[in-house]
């Protein structure tokens, strides 16, 4: 396992540490009566999220990570510069992409507290509007700072969210869909909030392709596979249209989205576990977590919007 916490007052120790969870590095610092480092690791899933606290001043050569790492500063400085890109700062409440995950970086870390958001970029390519299919080069994030404040305190708030909610859980950390659906949000926080190279407006073809036929068939899929991680893309490849169409042909047709409809037809899988359920066995909270709801709370607030009677009410029915 990769998570708990490590503490050290020895940069040597620090450096190998860090060297493993993140990619290889080289530390340096000046602070040698003070070098306290403190780390601790959440995962679930793909997704890991990171806390670290450095006491001292220390500056940093890193190899690629090879993973994208949405970086939230609390306090001090973090100084950053990228091959390509013009030297940065951030300073507490900035929420920043730490680095492209194909490309070393270095910088200095100056008594920071900060936490790292980490998944794997191909996590993009399912969650993006252009998707894989008729698309040859994956989608890449091509800006560190947000594209608006707004959308920086956004996904700083998921981000918060899934740290402070759904990774402290061991029951959301071991149900799949939970995981799954804690990923595909980020990732599409991350390229609501981050520049990238994906494009969301349809084309012609995609309009064409956004029929009362195919959408059939696309809810089809959904409502085949509302059990499985399914992304975007999966649905698009399941009726060969681009992920673009897809999106357009539920905007359309029901003025929703693709993931709101998975979303809602879980919900009805729920309310039919619930229905069936016996009080001596079954909890509101395994049926929700077994749906890929984390917080029981919205959960019971989704469902009585929806229902008109509690998840509870429903159990003992």
């Amino acid at each position: 396992m990769d998570t708990g916490i490590f503490e050290s007052e020895d940069l040597g120790a620090t450096e190998e540490f860090l060297g493993r969870r993140y990619a290889k590095m080289r530390l340096q610092t000046d602070d040698d009566d003070q070098t306290l480092l403190r780390h601790e690791r959440q995962r679930a899933g793909t997704v890991s999220i990171d806390e670290l606290h450095f006491t001292y001043s220390v500056g940093y050569a890193v190899n690629p990570l090879e993973r994208v790492c949405i970086c939230r500063m609390h306090s001090g400085v973090l100084e950053q510069d990228v091959i390509g890109e013009p030297s940065d700062a951030f300073t507490a409440g900035d929420v920043t992409l730490l680095a492209p995950p194909e490309l070393p970086y270095t910088g200095r870390l100056s008594h920071a507290h900060y936490d790292l958001t980490m998944f794997d970029p191909a996590l993009l390519n399912r969650v993006a509007s252009t998707g894989p299919s008729r698309r040859t080069q994956p989608v890449r994030l091509v800006g560190h700072r947000p594209v608006s404040a707004a959308a920086g305190r956004q996904l700083g708030a998921l981000i918060g969210y899934l740290r402070d909610h759904v990774l402290p859980s061991p029951e959301a950390r071991t149900s799949e869909l939970v995981a799954a659906t804690a990923a595909q949000h980020l990732a599409a926080s991350v390229l609501a909030a981050l520049p990238n190279t994906a494009t969301t407006e349809p084309t012609p073809v995609d309009r064409r392709d956004s029929n009362e036929p195919l959408l059939r068939r696309a809810i089809a899929f959904i409502d085949e596979n509302a059990h499985r991680d399914i992304a975007l893309s999966d649905i698009a490849e399941a009726i060969y249209v681009t992920p673009r169409a897809v999106q357009y042909m539920f905007r359309r047709h029901l003025d929703t989205t693709p993931m709101q409809y998975l979303r809602t037809a879980r919900l009805h899988r729920a309310h039919s576990e619930l229905l069936a359920g016996d009080v001596a066995t079954t909890t509101v909270s395994a049926v929700a977590l077994r749906w890929g709801f984390a917080h029981t709370g919205r959960f019971a607030v989704t469902y009585r919007q929806t229902f008109g009677c509690s998840p509870h009410q429903t159990l003992r029915s």
